[in-house]
C-alpha cells in the first residue's frame, strides 16, 4: 500500500528526517510512536506532500508520489486527519463533512454510515465548527477524512489533548476501522492505544526509526519503552 524509503526532509537548513523508512501493507494499522519533536508529524507531512523530502522515495500503490502535489496525492486515495483538526470554523458539521465527500463504488462512507458510527455528529450537524468542543471537532476531522473514502488513512495524533471519554470513542472507531480492513498510518503518543490496535509499530527519535516490530515485541522491550517513550 505504502512504502517510504530512506527519506530525508528539511525545514530550511534543519535536517529533520534522517533516513526514515517504513511500510504499510493493505489492511494494516501501522503506528508511529515517539516523544514530541521526534519527527512523527514531519513524516506525515512528507507523505501527504506538505513538506516533500529532498532525498528518498515515497511509493503509494506502486506510484511514486515523492514530489507530487498534496491535492493530487489526496486524489490518489490518501486521506488525512491532521494534527490540530483544521476544520472550517464557519461551516456546519454537515458542510465540513460533505465538502470532502468522494464517491466509492460499492460500499463506502457517506453521511448515513458516518452518522451511524459517530451519532454525536448527527446531533451537531447544523452547528458551526467554532461551536463544537475539541473532541467534537476531532470527530469532524476524522469524519471528513473518511468521507473521501480513502484507501490509506493518515492520522496525526487524533487523541491528543482530548477527554478520556472522547479518547475511548475514537479508540472504538479505530478498532472498527481495523475490522473493516482500512489501511491506517497512525501517529500517536498513547502507548496503550498503539499496543491495542496496531499490527506493526515504529518508534522514532531525533528524525530516525529506532525500533520496528510487533506490538508484542515493543511491549516486551523495556529498554526502548524507557529510553524513547518514557514508560
Amino acid at each position: 500500500m505504502l512504502t517510504v524509503s530512506d527519506i530525508h526532509t528539511f525545514y530550511g537548513d534543519s535536517h529533520i528526517l534522517q533516513g526514515v523508512s517504513l511500510r504499510v501493507e493493505p489492511g494494516q494499522v501501522v503506528c508511529i510512536l515517539g516523544r514530541n519533536g521526534a519527527g512523527k508529524t514531519t513524516t506525515i507531512r512528507s507523505i501527504i506532500g506538505f513538506t516533500p523530502p529532498r532525498q528518498g522515495k515515497i511509493v503509494f500503490k506502486e506510484r511514486d508520489i515523492t514530489h507530487v502535489s498534496s491535492d493530487r496525492i489526496a486524489r490518489t486515495g490518501i486521506g488525512l486527519v491532521p494534527q490540530g483538526r483544521r476544520i472550517f470554523p464557519d461551516l456546519t458539521v454537515r458542510e465540513n463533512l460533505t465538502l470532502a465527500a468522494r464517491k466509492k463504488n460499492g460500499s463506502g462512507w457517506d453521511l448515513e454510515t458516518l452518522y451511524q458510527q459517530l451519532p454525536r455528529l448527527k446531533e451537531r450537524e447544523h452547528h458551526r465548527g467554532n461551536q463544537l468542543s475539541g473532541g467534537e471537532q476531532q470527530m469532524v476531522a476524522i469524519g471528513r477524512a473518511l468521507m473521501s473514502n480513502p484507501e490509506l488513512l493518515l492520522m496525526d495524533e487524533p487523541t491528543e489533548g482530548l477527554a478520556p471519554l472522547i479518547v475511548r470513542e475514537i479508540a472504538r472507531l479505530l478498532v472498527e476501522l481495523k475490522q473493516k480492513r482500512q489501511s491506517i498510518l497512525l501517529v500517536e503518543q498513547s502507548l496503550p492505544l498503539a499496543l491495542e490496535i496496531a499490527d506493526r509499530i515504529y518508534v522514532m527519535s531525533k528524525g530516525r526509526i529506532v525500533f520496528e516490530g510487533t506490538p508484542q515485541a515493543l511491549f516486551e522491550n523495556d529498554e526502548v519503552k524507557k529510553q524513547y517513550l518514557g514508560f
